[in-house]
């Protein structure tokens, strides 16, 4: 893979990066810079509290509406559940158009800082809802204060290299997925804890009346350590260059002493570059590299919110009869892999390939995993009918069902933690490349902000009317008699042709993005 060339190092950096940027491009691929471990590892904290609280949630989020008795049917509660997930993407959409602009106002620091304190502050409240208005305005206030994505982008832009960006950016999605396994973990394991382990926090009236307070809480600590070593640790990397006069006052049309000989600010032909709008960066490799990001957070979008709700309905549903510590442990297991990939195969792909290739490989593994999964709801059937119509999907296991449906029932986690370990190898795949081809296309550092706040406010909108739509054709899906497609099946197969159409517009994109 060649970089483009970053023109535009931040003046912190180290001088063994200086040295290793200028070199000329004949001499081949430049040694890796070291990465400046002190300053990322503060970034790393710093992200590594989002993701947390937004999965720990989908344990729980389908038992948590169905307890608000806010549905007659409790084939509407997958309704119910996309709207209250859907609530936390509109605000976040709202306001992530303001946390990158402001960003590059203010500095990248002040901006983390605030998110991660509005953050810590919001998930507590929503620990604390007994009803789902409740629930949906303190999801919503959550979703304000969630901008940190684009922010962090633009932090590893501006201390990375040509050299060492890709495996910078390939830590950002790391520590996603490891904030996504993590958040699976704890929602699935600590949501309503008095019922779950009565003989250790059943004596605890607190956890009887909040029943979800505990996994908010223990998601919380994460957010604190992220802004405790952000105030301590964290650098502005943000360098806000001071006004100049110009050469030419307009008043005099005369030089000042103070007039600098040659005039630092942008230029071209010797006349001052005008401030490029949000307009004027949607050239068309830029429409191409966001459609292709809206396409497949769509799909992304769609498929996450639904598999919770997938696992926990009846396999007479279409789904898998699982219970929350069930689902919490099924997206748990799967991303251990994540490790391996982001840390070691990623790196290695995209410098053999590229980070365009890279990208349309992970789209392409990702489109049979959402048609392959609901498939699997014909399995837990055939397990349910096998066992007289008791409710089985409960670990562990009870031995007197092990004599005849055990085999049946561990193909159905092999099968099932397999086909998210396809989804979790095309999620890096696509996701880090994109990371890098948006940094890539951007014309500037002082753009940087801008670029990634775009690409996050699509992935933020599409979050929107992902669990919407999903939601209600799960829910139109399974009250209706409809035959295949239009059954259970039908959010899974749309899953899959949007993200094969975001394959084909990748399709598009020229190699000058790598």
């Amino acid at each position: 893979m060649h970089p483009r060339s970053n023109s535009h190092r931040h003046g912190d950096a180290d001088s063994e990066a200086e040295a290793s940027t200028s070199l000329p491009a004949t001499t081949g691929a430049p040694k890796e810079t070291p990465l400046p471990w002190t300053q990322l590892s503060a970034l790393l904290a710093v992200r590594l509290a989002e993701p947390i609280n937004f999965t720990l949630v989908m344990p729980f989020i389908y038992e948590m509406v169905e307890g608000f008795d806010v549905v007659k049917n409790p084939q509407d509660v997958s309704f119910y559940a996309g709207l209250l997930l859907t609530s936390y993407s509109i605000c976040q959409a709202i306001t992530t158009m303001y946390w990158g602009p402001l960003s590059d106002r203010i500095g990248r620091r002040p901006t983390l800082l605030m998110g991660l304190t509005g953050d810590l502050a919001t998930f507590v409240l929503f620990g604390l809802s007994k009803s789902y208005k409740w629930a949906i305005i303190t999801r919503s206030l959550n979703g304000f204060f969630a901008g940190n994505s684009a922010v962090v982008k633009s932090v590893v832009a501006e201390i990375a290299d040509d050299t060492n960006r890709p495996r910078m950016m390939a830590l950002l999605p790391l520590m996603w997925n490891i904030g996504a396994v993590a958040g699976a973990a704890v929602g699935g394991l600590l949501a309503d804890p008095a019922n779950q382990y009565p003989s250790i926090f059943g004596r605890f009236d607190i956890l009887r009346t909040y029943p979800y307070l505990l996994p908010c809480l223990v998601g919380s600590l994460t957010t604190t350590f992220g802004l405790i070593v952000g105030l301590f640790k964290l650098k502005e990397t943000l360098v806000i260059e001071p006004a100049v006069p110009d050469v030419v006052t307009q008043e005099t049309g005369i030089a000042t002493e103070a007039t600098p000989l040659v005039s630092t600010a942008p230029q071209q032909n010797g006349e001052p570059l005008p401030a490029q709008s949000m307009l004027s960066l949607l050239t068309p490799t830029c429409k191409f590299v966001m459609a292709t990001n809206l396409l497949m957070c769509l799909a992304i979008a769609m498929g996450d919110q639904i598999y919770p709700i997938f696992a926990a309905s009846a396999p007479a549903d279409g789904g898998l009869g699982f219970s929350t510590r069930d689902i919490g442990i099924s997206l748990s297991v799967s991303s251990v892999a994540v490790l391996y990939l982001q840390l070691v195969a990623y790196p290695k792909l995209v410098q053999k390939y590229g980070a365009l290739t890279c990208c349309q490989m992970g789209l392409k593994i990702m489109t049979p995993f959402f048609f392959a999964m609901p498939f699997l709801s014909l399995l837990s059937s055939s397990i349910e009918n096998m066992i007289a119509g008791k409710t089985f999907m409960r670990l562990p296991m009870p031995t007197d069902w092990m004599s005849f449906v055990g085999f049946e029932y561990c193909m159905l986690w092999i099968l099932l933690i397999g086909l998210l370990l396809v989804r979790i190898t095309g999620n890096v795949l696509a996701f880090t490349s994109l990371n890098l081809l948006v940094s890539n296309i951007a014309p500037s550092k002082a753009t940087l902000g801008t670029m990634n706040g775009m690409q996050q406010l699509g992935a933020t909108c599409v979050r929107i009317v992902g669990p919407l739509i999903s939601g209600t054709l799960w829910s139109w899906s399974i009250k209706h008699s409809v035959p295949f497609p239009f059954n259970s099946h039908l959010v899974w197969i749309l899953c899959s042709c949007l993200m094969a159409i975001s394959w084909w517009v990748s399709l598009k994109l020229p190699n000058s993005v790598n």
